[in-house]
């Protein structure tokens, strides 16, 4: 009899909530607000790029380390928008899209043993990587509604035995932008016990209503300690690209590609240049996919208010967390369930998002970044929870 199959780091985490949900959905037929991929394409510059690279014959394996032209993109985007300076060949790495990013930031620079802390809820693929490292999950809980960093629950999760803080902001699925307040505290904390900054800001072009992304490697002495990832997926609405990147000191970038080149060796190979034209439009550009993004949330937030949810306004990204307490709702898990037969839509519980459920028993994630119709229609249907 062949040992049981699986690796033990992952036993307690399963399958992810996305694909259940999406696959209920689909059995379902039900609107689809659960899964953070947008329903509509993204700028025809980018999507012409990716058509004339396959035209062009760019099919096959590129470099390693990604096509030259997207690394120097994503150099210049940094200095243009942060006034971060890079060394595009030796400071920023091409991944599979962010997760991967992540991925072979934490397994290169974490120790089995060793503590990173996060912000919960967090995203899943954060836990799961952290397992297969052999690091010691840490977390600091963000409370609704407003989810804001609390200073003493951030404290006591460092220790001795830290050796990385795994940041997202605009933090999925929040919504919070943190200000630049609370990333100097995380920032001390790490300067305090000497550890690396991996910080996740796949959403820094959707910040609203006059916000402004604070990337954490511009606060003084950081960037010698940070990563920072991002990719073209979500500014660009191409997700399924799987265009990823890491930049920061060459030492730990160079430790990345050593894991990366075992994960998924390269990919994405003709959307690679179709990102980098992206990276280089025009300011207003970002500024009209931002107020896009901005009035699907209002949308979205107006007709869950309308249903009964409490629901705090986002601050960035692509989702909305919604309170189903006033429903009379004691668990969100069973309510996701069972929508798409109350209500024929499909949301995520938060507490996939969290180490105890107990933790958010009654939010649900909600999707904003959907056609305007097919939020409407979601909203339309989930007002049937007020006579149910």
């Amino acid at each position: 009899m062949p040992r049981t199959p699986g690796h033990p780091a992952l036993a307690e985490l399963g399958t992810t909530v996305f694909a259940t949900m999406t696959q209920l959905a689909l059995e379902k037929d039900a609107v689809n607000l659960g899964q953070g991929f947008p329903d509509t394409d993204g700028p025809r510059e980018v999507l012409d790029a990716a058509v004339e690279a396959i035209r062009s014959g760019r099919n096959q394996y590129p470099p390693g380390a990604g096509y030259p032209e997207l690394r120097a993109a994503v150099a210049a985007h940094q200095e243009r928008f942060y006034g971060l300076r890079l060394d595009p060949a030796r400071e920023v790495l091409v991944t599979v899209g962010a997760t991967e990013a992540i991925a072979a930031a934490v397994l290169a620079l974490v120790r089995p043993g060793e503590e990173v802390v996060t912000f919960e809820p967090y995203y899943d693929s954060y836990a799961a990587t952290i397992a297969l490292a052999g690091g010691v999950r840490r977390t600091s809980l963000l409370r609704f509604p407003d989810f804001a960093v609390d200073e003493a629950s951030l404290r006591a999760a460092f220790s001795p035995r830290t050796s990385m803080v795994l940041l997202n902001t605009p933090h999925n699925p929040t919504g919070r932008v943190f200000s630049r307040e609370e990333l100097e505290l995380v920032a001390e904390l790490a300067r305090e016990y000497d550890a690396w900054v991996v910080t996740d800001e796949v959403y820094e072009h959707l910040a609203f209503d006059g916000r402004r992304h604070v990337p954490i490697a511009t606060l003084p002495g950081m960037a010698e300690r940070t990563v920072t990832i991002s990719s073209g997926g979500k500014t660009f609405a191409t997700t399924g690209w799987k265009v990823g990147w890491l930049s920061g000191p060459a030492e730990a970038v160079a430790a990345a590609r050593a894991v990366k080149q075992f994960l998924t060796f390269v990919g994405s190979g003709p959307f690679q240049p179709a990102v980098a034209a992206g990276l280089g439009l025009p300011d207003a550009v970002f500024e009209r996919l931002a107020a896009s993004m901005a009035g699907k949330r209002d949308r979205l937030v107006s007709g869950l208010r309308t249903a009964g949810f409490e629901v705090p306004v986002p601050e960035g990204g692509y989702f909305v967390l919604a309170d189903a307490a006033p429903l009379g709702v004691q668990d969100a898990v069973q309510l996701c369930f069972d929508l798409p037969d109350l209500a024929g839509v499909v949301g995520v519980p938060a507490s996939a998002f969290h180490d105890s459920p107990r933790s958010a028993p009654t939010l649900v994630r909600f999707a904003f970044c959907k056609e305007d119709a097919v939020l409407d229609e979601g909203c339309r249907r989930l007002a049937r929870l007020r006579g149910a």
